[in-house]
């Protein structure tokens, strides 16, 4: 039997009862954008976050996109960041004309590594932009303290890490603004795309709704270039939903990753490392090893899905071979070589984790 990298299937039939109702709702209504859904969600996870403003967008994307835009970041300006996450961490910053800098990762977190943070600052830094990889909340306090004293604006990629906290604050509340996807396979995600800034910020948040709404206060009166990217009621609804499970969710998350560990400890493999200071919520597990494509293509032979999360770091993309050239960050090349990411998801039950590892082990073992 199949063991996919995340099965979306079960968590539906699980809430299908909820969710049917709050879709039906929605169609009834027949008030589909803007609407009191989408009021209410970003009520109820600005409260949850801990923030004083969430405001829904389109996606993740957009989300990092109208943060950047709405904070002043534009030409000539640099944006220290990862090179060991998605692309779209590195378009936004592309999208209004400013410059990804990467630096390199540490080495067992994968996340932002805080000492080449400082080291990369140039009079044209305006901002750093870590990403919670994985799950993992980044080195939160550090990062604040570093851009505090240089003036720079900490802006959070929280797209694999809702729910994740670091010293009982959540990730995205400690930054100027956090931004967050909700798409399908995320810890939270909705039956789309859709997209969420968190910020305690009035005069951003602000600046937010009005870029995401066409550049609209009132309707047929615009004030500057906006955007079409508002989250929809639809997806709103499905949210609320979730989020109501999602801390439960990321427990069981947890805890499959914590028998993944344990288990694959003891054939040696290099299992994710947890720092210590916060709350990991695995929205994927990744192991190193230097026998990836052995593992991975055995994983294959038993109907076992992997996934190698990132093949090619932004610094070595061939859009970024202009800015990039001879760059070197030798932490994120080689990891990049040694990643593969195991199946993780609430539902996964002990017998699929310890059927994945006993293939793993029939690799490792010879």
């Amino acid at each position: 039997m199949q063991i996919p990298m995340v099965d979306l299937g079960i968590q539906y039939r699980e809430l299908k009862t909820s969710l049917d109702a709050a879709v039906a709702e929605v169609l009834e209504s027949s008030y589909f954008i803007m609407g009191p859904q989408g009021n209410a969600f970003e009520q109820e996870i600005a409260s949850y976050l801990g923030v004083k403003h969430a405001i829904g967008v389109s996606s993740g994307t957009e989300a990092l996109h109208l943060a950047l835009r709405a904070a002043g970041l534009g030409p000539g300006d640099e944006v220290i960041t990862t090179p060991f996450t998605f692309i779209a961490t590195a378009e936004a910053i592309a999208y209004v004309g400013a410059t990804p800098v990467f630096v390199d990762i540490d080495p067992q977190t994968f996340n932002i590594d805080v000492a080449q943070v400082e080291k990369a600052i140039s009079p044209q830094t305006k901002a750093v932009l870590p990403v919670h990889l994985f799950g993992q909340p980044a080195d939160l306090a550090s990062l604040k303290v570093i851009c505090d004293d240089h003036g720079l604006l900490l802006i959070e990629d929280c797209a694999q890490s809702c729910g994740a906290s670091l010293d009982g604050k959540m990730t995205g509340s400690w930054g100027a603004l956090g931004c967050y996807s909700f798409f399908p396979s995320k810890n939270l995600g909705c039956f789309g795309d859709g997209g969420l800034i968190a910020t305690d910020s009035d005069e951003l948040a602000e600046q937010i709704r009005v870029l995401r709404n066409h550049g609209s206060r009132e309707r047929y009166h615009h004030s500057v270039i906006g955007y079409n990217s508002r989250l929809d009621d639809l997806q709103a609804a499905v949210l609320r939903v979730k989020l109501r499970h999602l801390d439960r969710f990321n427990q069981q998350r947890r805890e499959n990753a914590h028998l993944y560990s344990r288990l694959l400890g003891e054939l040696g493999i290099e299992a994710p490392y947890e720092d210590g200071k916060g709350v990991h919520v695995y929205h994927q597990y990744t192991i190193l090893s230097d026998q990836r494509e052995l593992i991975q293509a055995a994983l294959a032979d038993e109907n076992i899905a992997s996934a190698i999360y990132y093949p090619i770091p932004l610094h070595q993309q061939e859009v970024f071979q202009n800015t990039c050239k001879d760059l070197s960050l030798p932490v994120s090349e080689k990891v990049a070589q040694r990643v593969l990411s195991l199946p993780i998801y609430p539902e996964l039950v002990k017998e699929q984790v310890e059927r994945v590892v006993n293939t793993i082990s029939k690799v490792v073992q010879g």
